[in-house]
């Protein structure tokens, strides 16, 4: 009988990184096992909590290359005589090139030639020490599975997918981590965990960031690369947010749960055609929303700030006289507004008061944008009379008696809105490419420039 006490597993990746998974000895011998009759994806033990992925090391000729560069400085013209002669040396100064291990300096006229010199990673990849990579809160592993994820080859990464929130483990976790990525608003970065991460130069995400301390970055010499996504909506959230209005209007959740104990037909919906989609907050996910109301017969109104109900009449869209009358008369009212300190709380108990019984309120955005405890006490007094929701106040959401979960006139969904495989390569996309960036030494999407100058000091 063979005996195996394994803690931690190492397997090879298609693209020539190794993967380490940490897990039990059982789950790690079946990993193992299963990886053997597969040899294009591997798929994660049971309870795997975190994936570590090395780089391939680089070849004996580029670390020839790059010692050479660093040596002393080379000029352009001096590089390409050494490095354009023949095979094999021709084709690293492109590979080195389009991997972002040299970047060109400009130079200024015969005095001042263009200059080739080493990025970060190609000053990581001369020592042999990857830039390190930590990625939180990847729930289903699914992050190594993305195209895009082929943008971390030069990486040393390691994916974590579990949640945590303890400031101890995270320190603990981060402490060699060069960069991070979040994914969303999932986990807080603050000051008292900024202050234990020497190491950390970059923290890459997406989006608005309202959960990380950028004054602490700054001081702790952190850049932060979000970017911002202008003119690009969420396909995925706007679609989830109509998914919802169906299937609260329709009973489709109690309908399928009935069907399965053998009911059937439990009671009658409700039709959304000629009835009126409320918009609250006119921007990009808002206005797709407003399409697909208005392809299902609706009639649109919206609500927002000045200027977004200037591009709503543009657009075609009824505007509401005041934001009162926007809440008396719409039968769907869909939020669709960032969290910041304005629109804080900006849905209050009177709003949802002046609903009708029969109106559905849905949140794919924030619960923050309802003020604390209003919602379930409206719905409890019967106005509005229903409500989708995919967001919480407290986020994970793992407690079965939050008063939401037990209300049968609303259907909660886990904050899944952006939770679909192309919208996670969409946004990883530019995620990645902003580490690639930084690597290059040249960040983008920087929301705290006067982080540049400690960070190039560093």
């Amino acid at each position: 009988m063979l005996e195996l006490n394994i803690a931690s597993l190492m397997l090879y990746t298609p693209r020539g990184g190794r993967i380490i998974g940490q897990c039990g000895a059982e789950h790690a011998v079946r990993y193992y096992l299963k990886s053997l009759a597969w040899d294009r994806e591997i798929a994660p033990p049971l309870n795997l909590r975190m994936r570590r992925i090395h780089p391939s090391p680089a070849t004996a000729l580029t670390l020839e290359f790059l010692n050479w560069v660093a040596e002393r400085p080379r000029t352009y013209e001096e590089t390409m005589a050494a490095w354009r002669t023949a095979c094999p040396r021709m084709p690293v100064w492109e590979d080195a090139n389009s991997a972002r291990l040299v970047t060109l300096l400009a130079g200024g006229g015969e005095s001042m030639p263009g200059r080739v010199g080493l990025t970060p990673l190609g000053r990581a990849a001369r020592e042999r020490r990857p830039i390190t990579v930590s990625i939180l809160d990847d729930y289903f592993d699914t992050l190594h599975t993305l195209p895009c994820f082929a943008k971390l080859a030069p990486f040393d990464v390691t994916i974590w997918n579990d949640h945590v929130e303890d400031v101890d483990v995270l320190a603990d976790r981060l402490q060699d981590s060069e960069v991070l990525v979040l994914i969303r608003e999932r986990t807080k970065i603050q000051a008292p965990l900024l202050g234990r991460l020497p190491k950390l130069r970059l923290i890459s995400q997406r989006s608005v960031y309202p959960h990380i301390d950028i004054h602490a970055c700054t001081q702790n010499g952190v850049i932060v690369s979000s970017d911002q996504h202008a003119d690009t909506p969420s396909y995925a959230a706007a679609e989830l947010t109509w998914a919802l209005v169906l299937a609260a209007v329709r009973q489709i959740p109690e309908q399928v749960a009935a069907l399965r104990r053998g009911a059937w037909q439990i009671g009658v919906g409700s039709t959304l055609r000629g009835k009126t989609l409320g918009i609250y907050g006119y921007g990009r996910i808002g206005k797709v929303v407003a399409g697909y109301g208005k392809a299902f017969g609706m009639n649109v109104c919206v609500w927002a700030r000045e200027t977004a109900r200037t591009r709503a009449r543009e657009d075609g869209y009824a505007v509401a006289p005041s934001k009162e009358a926007f809440f008396d008369e719409c039968d769907v009212v869909s939020l669709h507004m960032r969290l910041v300190d304005a629109t804080r709380g900006i849905v209050t108990a009177a709003d949802l008061g002046r609903m009708k019984p029969t109106a559905l309120l849905v949140n794919t955005s924030r619960a923050g944008l309802i003020a604390p405890g209003a919602l379930v006490e409206a719905l409890r007094a019967g106005r509005p009379g229903m409500a989708a929701v995919d967001v919480y106040e407290q986020e994970p959401l793992t407690d079965p008696s939050h008063p939401l979960l037990g209300m049968a006139n609303v259907v909660c969904t886990p904050h899944i809105g952006y939770v679909t495989s192309d919208e996670y390569d969409l946004q990883f996309a530019d995620i990645f490419d902003q580490i690639l960036a930084y690597a290059a030494g040249t960040p983008i999407n920087v929301v705290n420039p006067a982080a540049l100058a400690s960070a190039s000091g560093a």
